[in-house]
């Protein structure tokens, strides 16, 4: 009896001395988010934290843009951040700042930019480059993101285009999450005939039929990726979110959000 208890008590203290040893461990890992990785990450997260003990603490914002919400934004006026999951090109241009490492960097995922229209709307031809522009003439209104997709839309494919400057009376720039909310959204309301935005962004919005992407001419090379900060209290832990996002496990779900997984590319 005395030996059967004194196993029991044994047993106990070494469940107790794990559980102690992962408590001693686990950190709260600050992470900074955009949108049009945020869906995977939401589904990911309770996953990660379950398995590694660690405790997310979650940041929203844009990859890029003017808002004081966005991502460099923040870093820049010191908030608090681990590892942040943004638009690669953004995350490029804050290693070139000194605010994320560039050696850390990992891309997750491939993004695309898509079109939607409100629900029971027609849907019109974006499916080449002459479409898509005539499309855009044709449009009443127009809405885009304030951030990556956005920018590359007002700054790039519509002078590409030439339409610049027809669209520029009827076009909508749309702040994004935290304070804002999808192009979708706007879209939804018939506030804008038509809207722009990453994939991941727009198809599980309620209220609006998914068009298309636009043409692979104009698409351009979009990944999502993570990266640590060079400030970043729990290196380890960030690396590992990142190692668990990057993984192919996390594909299925990176492929339901919108995105196109990298693992095993």
């Amino acid at each position: 009896m005395k030996t059967r208890s004194f196993a029991r008590w044994l047993s106990t203290l070494c469940v107790a001395t794990l559980l102690m040893a992962r408590a001693a461990s686990a950190a709260d890992v600050h992470v900074m988010i955009s949108a049009g990785f945020f869906g995977v990450y939401s589904e990911l997260g309770p996953a990660f934290e379950r398995t590694s003990g660690h405790r997310l603490v979650t940041t929203r914002g844009p990859s890029m843009g003017d808002s004081p919400e966005a991502i460099p934004a923040r870093l820049a006026r010191g908030e608090p951040a681990d590892v942040v999951i943004l638009d690669g090109g953004a995350a490029d241009e804050l290693a070139r700042r000194g605010l994320v490492r560039a050696d850390s960097k990992v891309e997750l995922a491939r993004s695309l930019i898509g079109m939607v229209v409100r629900a029971g709307a027609a849907k019109p031809d974006i499916g080449s480059v002459e479409a898509l522009r005539s499309t855009l003439l044709a449009a009443k209104s127009v809405a885009y993101s304030d951030s990556g997709s956005g920018t590359y839309l007002s700054t790039a494919l519509f002078p590409k285009l030439g339409v610049a400057e027809q669209i520029a009376g009827k076009s909508r720039k749309v702040r994004g999450p935290p304070s804002g909310e999808p192009v979708a959204a706007v879209v939804a309301r018939g506030e804008a005939e038509i809207g722009f935005q990453q994939v991941s962004e727009l198809i599980h919005v309620p209220g609006i039929a998914f068009v298309g992407t636009i043409p692979a001419e104009v698409q351009p090379t979009t990944f999502f990726a993570g990266a640590l900060t060079p400030s970043a209290r729990q290196p380890e832990a960030a690396s590992a979110l990142i190692r668990f996002l990057a993984s192919p496990e996390a594909a299925p779900v990176i492929s339901r959000a919108g995105l196109m997984p990298l693992a095993g590319r």
